[in-house]
């Protein structure tokens, strides 16, 4: 018998909301080190989503729980808490939550029309607001532009000695130093942190909902539309520009936001090649082909409003 099928047999002996009612379906996609379960029926039909973790990550597991009950008093759309405990026997943390019942925006839009996806995406912007509404009452979290600017710095040195080259790095080096100080006095809200087409759900040709909120943190709204730049807009150009739009009351953003935005994308850029290369280097090649496609939207960074944006 395989490790998964122990834990799994140990999860619904040790859950007691589970034991005899369910049958669990382990879901492999995603690149957390968390363990996921579709919570199955005995007839198949999908009940719940259930989380495993180190038992070691409690703490910041009831956070991530309590933020998902914040999320539910303010009426976001998205996977709602059900419950969550520790199995010391199994070393293990976990946590229940609701199951949206849909596909991934990042399949689901490749079958709808344009109008569709960018009512979509106007959706997700709106959802997106809502979330931003929660400002930071930590007072351990520091400012975000110290905690950015350090994080930048950390992984610029691991960048410079990694033995991977971004094509004319100079000139994106430069515009980041010329625009970090764009980051001073930027407010510390919640952000979702991994706000793309895979992580949000479609049913019917419509908004379903959010899910996967264990990425969670605080700071700059704005660096929420990296995601957009990267990922989502190779899936549907109409839906980023919908939830750019949609975020914005369905107006055109204002400067500050192009210059911000592209700020937070070229560094992520850096970022994304040390990411890589810690976590799935066999994935090189394809995250350095996204590195060139955005600084192609942005001619290595002399505009700030990528290509794909269309008013």
């Amino acid at each position: 018998m395989s490790d998964a099928t122990n834990e799994a047999g140990g999860l619904l002996d040790g859950i007691p909301m589970l034991r005899n009612r369910y049958r669990l379906e382990r879901i492999h996609r995603g690149y957390s080190s968390d363990h996921k379960y579709m919570v199955n029926d005995h007839e198949g039909n999908p009940q719940y989503v259930l989380r495993t973790y180190s038992i070691q990550k409690e703490k910041d597991k009831e956070n991530e729980f309590k933020m998902l009950q914040r999320m539910e008093e303010i009426g976001v759309r998205c996977t709602k808490p059900i419950e969550s405990g520790v199995l010391p026997s199994l070393g293990l943390g976990y946590m229940i939550v609701s199951y949206i019942e849909g596909k991934e925006a990042s399949e689901a839009l490749l079958f709808l029309s344009e109008t569709e996806q960018y009512d979509i995406g106007v959706q997700a912007g709106l959802e997106l607001r809502k979330m931003h509404q929660i400002p930071c009452t930590d007072d351990d979290v520091g400012a975000w532009h110290e905690r950015m600017t350090a994080k930048y710095d950390r992984n610029r040195a691991e960048y410079a000695k990694c033995g991977i080259a971004i094509e004319e790095e100079s000139r994106l080096l430069s515009f980041i130093d010329g625009n970090l100080h764009l980051m001073n006095n930027r407010p510390n809200l919640f952000q979702h942190d991994d706000y793309h087409v895979g992580n949000l759900i479609v049913k019917d040709g419509a908004f379903s909902g959010v899910i996967d909120f264990n990425r969670y943190d605080w700071g700059d709204p704005i660096h929420e539309f990296v995601k957009a730049g990267m990922f989502s807009a190779e899936a549907s150009v109409p839906f980023c520009v919908g939830q750019i739009q949609g975020y914005h009351d369905c107006n055109e953003p204002g400067d500050e936001f192009w210059r911000l935005y592209s700020l937070y994308l070229a560094m992520t850029l850096i970022s994304s090649v040390v990411w890589i290369l810690r976590v799935r280097p066999e994935e090189l090649d394809s995250m350095m082909g996204k590195i060139r496609k955005v600084l192609d939207d942005h001619d290595h960074f002399e505009r700030i409003v990528p290509k794909w944006y269309r008013k």
